[in-house]
C-alpha cells in the first residue's frame, strides 16, 4: 500500500511541477526514483501516464486522473494530521516557521532566542523566503507574513501595523541638504508602494526594483533615496530623509491553518510574537 501511495504523490508531483528535476526536489528524491515511480505505476495500473516527448513528461488523460485522485488523497492525509498535530499539549516535537528574509534580522532573532531558552524540547525549523508556503499542504506550521490580510483559509493575528519613509545614505542626504533644487535619484518598489513623485515631483525614478531586498542593498550602495518600511530603513542605519511624509505600509501578521491555531508549540510561539511587537510596536510605525 505504501509502495502505491509513493507512486501515486510521485505522478501528483509530476503533474504538479512539470518536469522530473522539480518533482524530484519537491519530493526529497533523485530523478531517477521518480521516473523508476511512474514506470512502475504504469505497470501497475496497465496504461500510459505519462507521453516521454521531447519538452519533458505530458501527462495523459489517465496520469491527469491519477493526480486528481492523488491530490485528494493528499488533502486528506494532511487534513487528518493537522486534526492530530491541533491537539498536542506537549511543548516538543517539531516546529517549522516561516517569515519573509528581512524579518529575520536583529528583531526576529530575539524571538527565536526566547523560544528555544523557554522549550528546549522543540526542534524549531526556519523558513526564511518571500515564497508563500501552503500552509492547508502544512509546508509549515506558521507563518509570519506582510499583507493585508491572513487569508480566507487561515486563521490569523495582526501583530503591528507599518509605515514606510524615505531613506538613503548619509553620504546622499548631504547632497540632497547642499543642493536642495537638484533633482533627486529615487528607487522605486513595484508592489504596494506609492510613487515618491506623487508628492516630491523635483525627481526621478532612477531604478525600480520587485524586490525588496534587491531595492535595500541599492539604497545602502548610495544610488539614490528609497520608500522602505521604518523597521528596515532603521535596522540598517540609515538616513531618514523629512522631505516626504511616512505613509501606510501592509500590515504585519502570524497566520496558521485552523486546525493547528490551538497547537501548544504554535500558541507559545504566537504569545512571544505578540509581546515583542506589542513592546516594539513603534520600530514599525513610529517616524520620529
Amino acid at each position: 500500500m505504501r509502495n502505491d501511495w509513493d507512486d501515486l504523490r510521485t505522478i501528483l508531483f509530476m503533474v504538479r511541477h512539470g518536469s522530473l528535476s522539480s518533482a524530484a526536489q519537491a519530493l526529497g528524491v533523485n530523478y531517477t526514483t521518480v521516473s523508476r515511480r511512474i514506470a512502475h505505476a504504469e505497470e501497475q495500473y496497465g496504461t500510459r501516464l505519462f507521453d516521454r516527448l521531447p519538452q519533458g513528461y505530458v501527462p495523459t488523460d489517465a496520469g491527469r486522473e491519477a493526480a486528481e485522485f492523488a491530490e485528494r488523497m493528499e488533502t486528506s492525509e494532511t487534513e487528518f494530521r493537522l486534526k492530530v498535530a491541533g491537539r498536542e499539549a506537549q511543548l516538543s516535537g517539531s516546529l517549522k516557521v516561516t517569515a519573509p528574509q528581512l524579518l529575520f534580522g536583529r528583531h526576529l532573532a530575539t524571538v527565536l532566542d526566547q523560544f528555544l531558552n523557554l522549550h528546549p524540547n522543540v526542534n524549531l525549523s526556519i523558513r526564511a523566503s518571500n515564497e508563500v508556503l501552503n500552509l492547508n499542504r502544512r509546508e509549515a506550521d506558521l507563518a509570519i507574513r506582510i499583507s493585508d490580510s491572513p487569508g480566507d483559509t487561515l486563521m490569523g493575528r495582526r501583530l503591528t501595523g507599518q509605515k514606510t519613509a524615505s531613506f538613503c545614505t548619509r553620504e546622499v542626504y548631504e547632497r540632497i541638504e547642499a543642493d536642495p533644487a537638484k533633482r533627486v535619484n529615487w528607487l522605486a518598489f513595484s508592489h504596494a508602494m506609492a510613487s515618491p513623485l506623487d508628492s516630491y515631483p523635483n525627481g526621478r525614478i532612477r531604478l525600480v526594483f520587485d524586490d525588496m531586498a534587491a531595492l535595500l542593498e541599492a539604497t545602502k550602495a548610495g544610488l539614490g533615496v528609497a520608500r522602505l518600511p521604518l523597521f528596515l530603513g532603521r535596522e540598517q542605519n540609515l538616513i531618514l530623509v523629512p522631505y516626504l511624509p511616512p505613509q501606510p505600509f501592509l500590515d504585519i501578521w502570524v497566520v496558521a491553518h485552523k486546525d493547528l491555531w490551538a497547537n501548544a508549540k504554535v500558541v507559545a510561539f504566537k504569545e512571544l510574537l505578540v509581546a515583542f511587537f506589542r513592546k516594539n510596536r513603534a520600530l514599525f510605525e513610529v517616524a520620529s
